[in-house]
């Protein structure tokens, strides 16, 4: 399962890119070394890495196309599996992927259409503006970036890392205040570098998702909020149901999520620590899934030290809860099905020169939603440099 990296936040920006008034070039290589070593089918490391490319322009300013501007990234992902020796359910790093290569991530333009309300259309990452915490950003399990409830749906997942799909998305209101957005998502999850490239008949229907939010002052902080609910309309592949043929029965995907999140600690202080914290959760119909739903929590510091303005620490934990029908899949294998897996992270990073370096650690009790499979503990080194 796959979920948009979320890179150490303020900390592998560089002065040095390449912009000028119209356009903004930028890359970024990430490298982990992540390895099992504690429970999990083999103790053993893995090498992965993620280069990413953004084109960022100014549509009026370069060719008179008022109130528009164009997004274009691409990355290239390849070394090894962490996820294969760890044995979970959600994974453990989110830079991994299933299929090596290049891909043309995201290209879309978007145009103002007054007042508040602005219209994108293209190849689109859900995950960038749906679903989504900054407070979780530094954390590299998966789950932190999305809710794996939502994030195992689809013919090949929703249009989230590494692949995004055709998209059409309205927002009207403020990202600072009270906002509203929805989207109409290609439900067939595939890009230019995926086989067969993007899909662009609509046999698997689309992936209908909305969002409600807003910043309220709660203690003079700002919080954020917000709910969404998401529907494909054409019907999945039920996880055990089966029609009188012994093919597998059709059932709806759908499901719902809130979430928030804020600073709520150091406002006071600009030159010490200064906390945030997020909260989801998230609930499906547990037919097409393996997840009836699932939350999410931790907190971020930042300016851990004083000395040290890059300095970031962030600690998490998530759960995933296991249908009812994924647990009877279970024990006909035959196996003891767990209700649920968790994980528990804990990571710190910190900016040396043009790099930033973060430690990062993992506990998954329960993995592969098996009660009596042994605890997994993944320790990694996430490195970042900006090349441009």
């Amino acid at each position: 399962m796959g979920a948009a990296p979320a890179q150490a936040q303020d900390l592998a920006q560089d002065p040095a890119r390449a912009a000028d008034p119209d356009w903004t070039l930028s890359a970024e290589y990430t490298a982990d070394v992540s390895g099992v070593v504690s429970g999990g089918a083999k103790r053993a490391g893995r090498y992965l890495d993620n280069l990413s490319v953004e084109l960022d322009g100014d549509l009026e300013q370069a060719w008179g196309w008022r109130g528009a501007r164009l997004h274009m990234s691409g990355l290239y992902n390849g070394g090894g599996e962490p996820n294969a020796l760890a044995g979970t359910l959600q994974g453990v790093d989110n830079i991994e992927v299933g299929a090596q290569g290049a891909r043309l991530f995201e290209a879309w333009i978007e145009q103002d259409l007054g007042g508040s309300a602005t219209l994108l259309a293209g190849l689109y990452d859900l995950n960038s503006e749906f679903y989504a915490t900054e407070a979780s950003g530094l954390l590299i399990s998966p789950p932190f970036g999305i809710g794996s409830e939502l994030a195992s749906t689809g013919p090949n997942g929703p249009a989230i890392f590494p692949s995004s799909s055709l998209a059409a998305r309205l927002r009207i209101g403020d990202t600072d205040g009270i906002y509203v957005q929805a989207a109409v998502v290609n439900a067939d999850a595939r890009t230019f570098g995926d086989h067969g490239g993007v899909d662009t008949d609509l046999d698997h229907g689309v992936l209908a998702i909305a969002e409600f939010g807003s910043h309220a002052p709660v203690g003079g902080a700002p919080i954020r909020y917000a709910l969404g609910v998401w529907r494909y309309n054409q019907r999945q592949d039920d996880i055990r149901d089966l029609t009188p043929d012994g093919d597998p029965a059709h059932s709806i995907a759908q499901g719902a999520y809130a979430l928030a999140e804020g600073h709520f600690w150091g406002a006071a202080a600009p030159d010490g620590p200064q906390v945030d914290a997020f909260a989801r959760l998230g609930l499906s119909d547990g037919d097409t899934t393996d997840f009836q739903g699932g939350w999410q929590a931790g907190v971020l510091v930042r300016q851990v030290f004083a000395a040290r303005p890059d300095s970031q620490l962030s600690f998490g934990l998530h759960q995933g809860w296991l249908s009812s029908k994924a647990r009877a899949n279970l024990a006909d294998a035959p196996a003891d099905p767990a209700r649920y897996e968790e994980g528990l992270e804990l990571t710190y990073a910190d900016r040396i020169g043009r790099f930033t370096i973060q430690p990062d650690i993992q506990l998954i009790r329960d993995p592969g939603g098996l009660k009596d499979a042994d605890d997994v503990v993944v320790v990694s080194l996430r490195v970042i440099t900006p090349l441009f």
